[in-house]
């Protein structure tokens, strides 16, 4: 080993940090521990069945194609297919405003890295999702955390925000949203204030990137409308993924945006990964064309809507008064709020103790606030487990409280 090793370490990769998350989970590896701490989808959700014969069609009628590099933009068949459904939904797109990524996650990489330098501002929520902060982070973006109501990013702090950053001659590169069943905190916003966000933004000319990887998991309520479709003038990014509604294990993902911005997407992926796996995205267009993801996701729907109603009846019944939670429209995900007083992290601890896990709020606050929340997901666990998870996670507020 060479003796000035962080001497040599780019400036990114010192500004990187582990995934919080990420290093959870291995923490929660346990069998014993009841986490609520990843988002992971439910693997009685996976179609292996399915799968197994998609896979063999694939490699018998195409395998000599399936099994090489691809185009950098995806395979087309698995493109045009995903058009054609946000086309159904209301989107204006064509095949030369969608490119696969890796992933969703990739995607936000591929963003930051197109239009971040060091310094930059970026407009996102308080709270926001952690993949997304920590890709902006990497680049050396700088975050500016716009506090939440009942309807999510609040569309006055947001201007208040951006007129004093335009009498300072800054201009943010971006507004990060998620705006279906939002991570962590649950929220979907209405489509009021999503008109309200997109006129901000074109009056302080500024894209919005919307991040869309649950809004098919709606378990009651209206579908509103894309911030996309909404603007339908090329000033918002859409980014959607196959992880939470199809398998994550397969890295798909996409960004659907106007054509210039896509040509940068495209052009930036080529010196990450070359093409997403031609494998994957063959399989991910059969399953799709023989019907079997529409039947499939029907599925998903159901079992966590039952899943989130076992989770709030579990919190009505075991936890003490001034705790509060968000109950979510769709998704993964639920917000819990403790008495101010109160700190996640040090519950954190005991919890464990308890083999019971979340993630704490604090890691989506951009500004280090949130120290009172913490995020739950509710699509992993079995029900009974979750209901005694909850009875545990009471517990340990209960004693924190004096109870």
């Amino acid at each position: 080993m060479i003796n000035d090793l962080e001497q040599i370490y780019s400036t990114s990769i010192k500004g990187m940090k582990r995934s919080v998350i990420r290093e959870l989970l291995k923490l929660t590896q346990r069998p014993e521990i009841i986490s609520f701490a990843g988002g992971l989808p439910a693997p009685e959700s996976f179609p292996i069945e399915q799968l197994k014969e998609i896979s063999c069609e694939v490699l018998d009628q195409d395998g000599t194609s399936a099994l090489q590099y691809g185009a950098t933009e995806g395979v087309t068949e698995l493109r045009q297919i995903l058009v054609d459904r946000y086309k159904a939904q209301g989107l204006n797109i064509e095949l030369k405003n969608l490119v696969i990524t890796t992933s969703s996650q990739q995607g936000l990489d591929l963003l930051a890295k197109i239009f971040i330098n060091r310094g930059d501002k970026i407009i996102v929520g308080l709270p926001s999702y952690l993949g997304g902060l920590g890709a902006f982070n990497s680049y050396g973006g700088e975050m500016i955390g716009i506090k939440f109501d009942e309807k999510g990013m609040r569309a006055d702090i947001l201007e208040e925000k951006l007129a004093e950053l335009k009498s300072q001659s800054i201009k943010p590169k971006f507004i990060y949203i998620i705006p279906d069943f939002q991570n962590p905190a649950g929220i979907t916003m209405p489509e009021s204030r999503r008109l309200e966000i997109i006129a901000i933004a074109k009056k302080y000319d500024v894209l919005i990137v919307e991040d869309s990887p649950y809004r098919e998991i709606r378990f009651e309520g209206k579908a509103q409308k894309t911030i996309y479709e909404l603007d339908n003038s090329g000033q918002v990014i859409l980014l959607g993924t196959f992880s939470k509604i199809f398998v994550p294990g397969f890295r798909i993902g996409w960004v659907i945006a106007h054509e210039k911005i896509v040509d940068k997407f495209v052009t930036a992926k080529q010196s990450t990964d070359l093409c997403t796996p031609t494998l994957n995205q063959k399989i991910a267009h059969k399953y799709i064309e023989k019907g079997y993801f529409d039947e499939n996701l029907k599925g998903i729907i159901e079992q966590y809507h039952e899943k989130r109603d076992n989770m709030i009846n579990a919190f009505k019944e075991y936890m003490p008064e001034g705790v509060k939670w968000t109950e979510p429209e769709g998704g993964l995900f639920l917000f819990l709020t403790l008495p101010e007083n109160m700190d996640a992290e040090i519950l954190f601890k005991k919890a464990i103790e308890k083999n019971v896990a979340f993630v704490l709020g604090t890691v989506f606050h951009c500004d280090g606030s949130g120290k009172n929340t913490m995020r739950i997901n509710f699509s992993y666990m079995p029900m009974d487990k979750t209901t005694e998870g909850v009875k545990r996670l009471a517990e340990v507020i209960k004693e924190e409280m004096g109870i």
